[in-house]
C-alpha cells in the first residue's frame, strides 16, 4: 500500500510533464516568485547585527601631498540594523563614505581604528555601530613637487653606448610626483630607444617617455632626432668599494680589482676622469651559497655615454669577524 501511495505522488507530479498546456508551470512559477519576494522583504524588515566593510574617504591636502602607497579605502565594523540598510552598504548603494582627516600628511603615520568612531557614527544613516574592529589604519605621504630635467640618450640594455647624438623636442620635461621619488631621478634623463631603426638617423622618431610609479610627465613622448657619431671606448681598473657590509667585519674581495669599459664622444675624452668611475659591493646582495656579491657602478657623469662591468660578481673573503655577525 505504501509503494501505490508512493507511485500514485510520482505521476501527479510526473503528468504535467508530459502534458502540453504550459499554464501550470506558469503558475508554480509565479507562486515561487511571489513566495520568494515576500520572503525577502519580511527578511529585509528585520534588524540583524554583522560585521561589513564601511567604505573611507581621506581627506588632505592634495595640492601639496601625495600618497606613496595605496590608501586603505574601507574599515571592518560590526554594526545593528535593518536588512535594507545592510544590504545597501553591502552593494555599494548611496552611501556616505566615513572621512579620515590627515592635517600633517608629511611622511608615514598611522590612524586607531577608535579614533574613526565620531567619523563612522555620522556617516552610518540608520546604523548603530557597536564596535570598529580595524585596529590600525596605516598610511603613508610625500611632498609632491616638479621638477624639470634635460633629456640624454640611454645606453643599450647591455650598458653600451648607441652610436648616435640625440636632439631632442622638447629638450627637457617636467616631472611631478613623490618628492623622494622625483629628486632620485638622474640628471640629465635618460631616454630608452625601443631600437635605432635603419633609416632613423636621416630623420626623427617619436620615442615615449617612461617614468616611476606615480611621477606624472607634462608630454608623454618626445621627437628624436639622430645622428651617427664615433664612439670611443677605454677601459679602466676600477676598486670595488664596499657598501652596507657590517664595520667591524674583515673583508676582502677576489678579484680586488675589475675593468669597466666606458664609451664616450671623442671631444669628451679629455673631460674623462677614471676616479668617478666607481664601482660598490653590496652587502644585501650577498649570495650565502657561493659567498658571492653582485656588482654595480655609481650615477656615471654625463660624457660617459655607455659603461659596463667587466666582472659582473666577486668573491667575498672574510675573515673570524665578519662570519660573526649576521646579515641584516
Amino acid at each position: 500500500m505504501p509503494l501505490q501511495t508512493a507511485r500514485s505522488l510520482a505521476r501527479w507530479f510526473v503528468r504535467p510533464l508530459s502534458e502540453p498546456e504550459r499554464s501550470f508551470w506558469r503558475v508554480v512559477t509565479s507562486c515561487f516568485l511571489a513566495a520568494v519576494t515576500l520572503w525577502l522583504l519580511n527578511a529585509l524588515n528585520k534588524t540583524y547585527t554583522t560585521r561589513v566593510s564601511y567604505p573611507l574617504q581621506w581627506r588632505y591636502n592634495e595640492a601639496e601631498f601625495i600618497p606613496v602607497r595605496p590608501l586603505t579605502e574601507s574599515i571592518a565594523v560590526q554594526v545593528t540594523g535593518r536588512g535594507w540598510k545592510l544590504l545597501r552598504i553591502t552593494l555599494g548603494l548611496d552611501i556616505r563614505p566615513a572621512e579620515v582627516l590627515v592635517r600633517r600628511p608629511g611622511g608615514a603615520g598611522a590612524v586607531p581604528g577608535t579614533a574613526l568612531r565620531g567619523g563612522l557614527i555620522g556617516a552610518m544613516d540608520g546604523l548603530q555601530l557597536n564596535a570598529v574592529l580595524t585596529d590600525t589604519v596605516y598610511f603613508e605621504f610625500d611632498r609632491l613637487i616638479t621638477r624639470r630635467l634635460p633629456l640624454r640618450l640611454s645606453p643599450d640594455a647591455t650598458g653600451e653606448a648607441l652610436p648616435f647624438d640625440a636632439k631632442f623636442a622638447p629638450a627637457s620635461i617636467t616631472f611631478k610626483g613623490p618628492a623622494n621619488t622625483v629628486n632620485a631621478l638622474p640628471n640629465p634623463y635618460p631616454v630608452h630607444l625601443p631600437q635605432a631603426p635603419a633609416g632613423s638617423t636621416d630623420g626623427s622618431i617619436r620615442v615615449p617617455v617612461g617614468g616611476p610609479a606615480l611621477v606624472q610627465t607634462d608630454v608623454q613622448e618626445v621627437q628624436v632626432k639622430l645622428q651617427p657619431r664615433q664612439v670611443l671606448t677605454r677601459t679602466i681598473i676600477a676598486e670595488p668599494q664596499l657598501r652596507h657590509f657590517p664595520a667591524d667585519s674583515t673583508v676582502k674581495l677576489w678579484p680586488a680589482q675589475v675593468p669597466v669599459e666606458v664609451q664616450f664622444f671623442p671631444e669628451d675624452s679629455v673631460k674623462l676622469n677614471p676616479s668617478q668611475v666607481q664601482v660598490f659591493a653590496d652587502y644585501r646582495q650577498l649570495r650565502e651559497d657561493d659567498s658571492t656579491v653582485q656588482l654595480s657602478l655609481r650615477p656615471l657623469p654625463v660624457i660617459i655615454r655607455g659603461a659596463r662591468i667587466g666582472v659582473t660578481t666577486v668573491r667575498v673573503l672574510s675573515g673570524a669577524k665578519y662570519k660573526a655577525v649576521p646579515k641584516p
